[in-house]
């Protein structure tokens, strides 16, 4: 199976760390990177909304995709905040409620070569399952925060606060709102725009990842003092909550090859909304390890032994 060329940049930045190099990427730089990717995500998220229209198994798919991506933080938040800290535990906890572009796309080539059908709207399940864990991992991380003297403030930060710093947080209301214009200019927009959020987005994605791989690289001494414990997460996670979505999916009657991007769009962590969103919501949390489980846990783990096992096991389930 051939490997995305914006990771094997992030593989490029790591070893570029590990073996000592003085490669950079300017801080203002990073974060325009980061910005410019919430954007095009949100943008395009939104043209293929309203292009994939919303009938009944499209509304099924979405609020299982959505009301799993707003669990999954909840769950992950409560098994790591005592072990990783609050702000750690939240980024985490967001990573794992969103999900993974490339994991979905490669997945979609497995199905296309397996000859199984699946719907356009699940695109836009993936699009919506981008920002929902982000909003919830800013609560939690709140909330924690109001209950836990060490990390209150002078003035404990009120609930209105707390809802008004989760939604209309910048990255959050980036993707929202960038996803909310492109379901508005639908395919007008996409053509006025598709030079910057189409042609232009892996040119961009690749500089992002390699920046990632530095600073993961660079920090990997502290992800690895966190424990094996957290690659054991990075490896249960995924097939527990692909587990989910497929009995959801039968539950709910939808078809074999919207079930498996399901489970797929579930067990995947992102590693590029949410580092996008996390490094300037969550300063605090340390990228090495959200990024490290992600990534480099996660990603490959889904890619070679995830994906043919969800398949394998909603055949079964579906009789096909």
């Amino acid at each position: 199976m051939t490997i995305s060329p914006p990771v094997l940049f992030f593989v490029l930045g790591a070893v570029a760390a590990f073996v000592g190099s003085d490669l950079r990427i300017p801080k203002s730089v990073t974060k325009l990177l980061s910005l410019y990717l919430l954007w095009a995500i949100g943008f395009t998220g939104g043209v293929k909304i309203a292009r994939s229209g919303v009938d009944g198994d499209a509304l099924a798919a979405i609020l299982i995709g959505v009301g799993l991506s707003a669990v999954i933080p909840v769950v992950m938040f409560a098994l790591l905040r005592k072990r990783l800290g609050i702000h750690d535990a939240a980024a985490v906890a967001a990573c794992y409620g969103s999900v993974s572009a490339v994991t979905f796309l490669t997945a979609g080539s497995v199905l296309d070569a397996a000859g199984i059908p699946y719907g356009g709207h699940m695109v836009a399940v993936m699009a919506l399952m981008e920002s929902p864990a982000i909003v919830v991992g800013i609560i939690l991380l709140r909330r924690a925060q109001r209950e836990a003297p060490s990390e209150r403030t002078a003035v404990a930060p009120g609930w209105g606060s707390v809802l008004h710093e989760a939604f209309l947080n910048g990255p959050v209301l980036l993707l929202l709102g960038s996803l909310t214009i492109g379901l508005l200019t639908r395919e007008r927009g996409f053509e006025a725009f598709k030079p910057l959020c189409k042609d232009l987005f892996n040119g961009v994605l690749v500089f992002f990842l390699l920046d990632l791989g530095l600073l993961a690289a660079r920090r990997f001494r502290r992800f690895i003092a966190r424990g094996w414990s957290l690659v054991v997460y990075g490896l249960v996670v995924p097939p527990i909550a692909a587990a989910a979505a497929l009995a959801l999916a039968h539950v709910c009657g939808l078809a074999l090859g919207d079930a498996v991007l399901l489970a797929v769009l579930a067990s995947s962590a992102s590693y590029i909304a949410v580092p996008a969103a996390a490094r300037i919501a969550i300063p605090e949390a340390e990228p090495s390890v959200y990024i490290g489980m992600a990534l480099a846990v996660t990603f490959p783990f889904n890619v070679i032994v995830g994906i043919p096992a969800y398949l394998y096991a909603a055949r079964a389930v579906w009789g096909a």
